[in-house]
């Protein structure tokens, strides 16, 4: 595939791209991957505001009380309060109607745009949860946080992949989970320190979420749009001026001439969103729109991530034990993140995804097991079982870290041609943030109602999306972008669907 490819009456230029490292590139990369600490940080901050005692007594003294009573209730129920999860799940309600505004701003001002006002939003939500006196300004504050990440997610994505050359593009993409990984991990260790203030610990928390978000809006001003959208634009010169700087080389006229050729067919493109429908993207809409983004969900890991205090202390924790088990689950989670970006444009998204996901099947069922011999009616786990359940998780979340996080944005993010790039992407993020409030909002009460067999439905799951990995997902690494649709076209199954382009008049066509 990188040694180019004749279609239907221009070619493909791959092996005549050339590149260099430049710090311009790296400033531009790093500014785009902070969209992720926003989205790590509220990851890690909630669930542990939610456990602690003072955020209960003022917002949520039922949940309090209940937390506190040794009630005939198995451990399970403790934190089953729907307005307690709504408190999680709200952000990411927003985020989904959000990204559709986003789409918008995404393709006709730019990616950078989305960056900004992302951070404008996140920075108005975090200020507004630290400030909170009710239960309204949490809520109103956690909707503007999900703008940002609305915008955030949308554009940044995007942005990294199409600032990134075809042969590093699964390393540079990945910072975004790096950053996401990271933000989860500060967001405990603050979280750990601050459940000792009282009584406004949980304001320290939340409120900090205000720097990650100034830190991308200052970024966000003086980086570079990508070249992509520039040329989407119409701003060409501009365009190959960005290129050349972040390529490092003024040699770039086979890339160039690439991203204008992939304009110039964009432009044809009148409704995006309709045009996703057509039968030749559709294995782009099946895998990256709608599959990935919602089994990255279903895996159960941001269940973890979300509730990793609560639940640690549902299974007999104490307060600063449980908050410190989950500072070192997400530790696993960042470190797994490093392994994936500098193995995945080796060995290829295909073997991370089935390789992890035998580990976390085997992970959820060990942790079923556990809970199921051990746990439940007021009994509390023994120690042996205790360190077990962490070290089960632990090895889930490394697993999780280095497959279905980053590839979860990374595979999506490069599927989509230029016509259909920033509504594809909406899609993607509206699906899953769709999956992550409605996982948000149910897992406590799931826990409550399925006990241990919330883990073996999570088990189930990934087995099914492991099969659709082996057989839908062709293996994308060091393709550049605009061929990926080669890789559909000659696919066992979606060459069926697409069909192959032939030459018509000098332009390709989909038959």
């Amino acid at each position: 595939m990188a040694g180019g490819v004749v279609e239907g009456g221009h070619t493909k230029r791959a092996h005549l791209y050339e590149h260099r490292f430049t710090h311009y590139f790296a400033f531009t990369c790093v500014v785009g991957a902070l969209g992720g600490s926003l989205f790590g940080y509220d990851l890690g901050v909630s669930g542990g505001v939610t456990s602690m005692d003072d955020f209960l007594i003022k917002f949520f003294p039922d949940v309090y009380k209940r937390k506190h009573m040794h009630q005939k209730e198995t451990d399970y129920c403790k934190y089953d309060n729907q307005v307690l999860t709504l408190f999680t799940s709200s952000l990411y309600f927003s985020a989904l109607v959000m990204t559709f505004f986003a789409s918008y701003l995404t393709r006709k001002k730019g990616r950078k745009a989305s960056i900004i006002v992302g951070a404008l939003s996140f920075l108005a939500g975090a200020i507004l949860n630290a400030a909170a006196q009710n239960i309204a300004m949490l809520i109103i504050g956690r909707v503007l946080l999900g703008g940002g990440i609305g915008f955030g997610n949308q554009a940044v994505p995007l942005y990294l992949s199409e600032m990134a050359p075809a042969r590093n593009r699964g390393a540079v993409n990945q910072l975004f989970q790096f950053t996401t990984c990271f933000g989860i991990l500060v967001a405990n260790l603050i979280n750990y320190f601050t459940d000792k203030i009282h009584p406004h610990g949980w304001r320290i928390s939340l409120g900090l979420a205000a720097i990650p978000a100034l830190l991308m809006l200052v970024g966000g001003i003086f980086c570079a749009e990508t070249p992509n959208s520039l040329v989407e634009q119409g701003r060409f010169d501009e365009a190959r001026k960005v290129l050349e700087k972040v390529r490092g080389t003024k040699n770039v006229d086979a890339e160039y001439q690439d991203l204008v050729e992939a304009s110039e067919e964009a432009q044809a493109v009148t409704s995006p969103f309709r045009t996703l429908l057509k039968r030749k993207y559709r294995p782009q809409l099946v895998i990256g729109a709608l599959g990935i983004p919602a089994f990255q969900q279903l895996t159960g890991n941001n269940s973890i991530l979300f509730y990793a205090p609560v639940i640690f202390q549902s299974i007999g924790f104490g307060s600063n034990a449980s908050l410190f088990s989950s500072f070192i689950t997400n530790g696993a989670l960042l470190v797994a993140t490093v392994i994936s970006m500098f193995l995945v444009d080796k060995f290829g998204r295909r073997k991370f995804f089935l390789e992890a996901g035998f580990e976390m099947i085997c992970c959820m069922i060990a942790t079923a097991v556990a809970l199921a011999l051990d746990f439940g009616d007021g009994k509390e786990l023994s120690k042996s079982v205790s360190y077990f359940l962490v070290i089960v998780i632990f090895l889930f979340v490394l697993a999780y870290g280095r497959s279905w996080g980053p590839l979860g944005w990374l595979v999506p993010s490069e599927l989509f041609p230029l016509e259909i790039r920033s509504a594809a992407q909406s899609i993607v993020v509206c699906v899953n943030m769709i999956f992550t409030a409605l996982v948000a909002q149910l897992f406590l009460m799931s826990l409550c109602h399925l006990k241990y067999g919330i883990f073996l439905l999570f088990a189930g799951l990934i087995i099914f999306m492991s099969m659709f990995i082996f057989f839908l997902l062709p293996e994308t690494k060091q393709v550049p972008i605009e061929e990926i649709y080669l890789l559909f076209e000659n696919h066992w199954f979606w060459k069926k669907i697409v069909g192959q382009r032939n030459q018509h008049h000098g332009k390709t066509v989909a038959v």
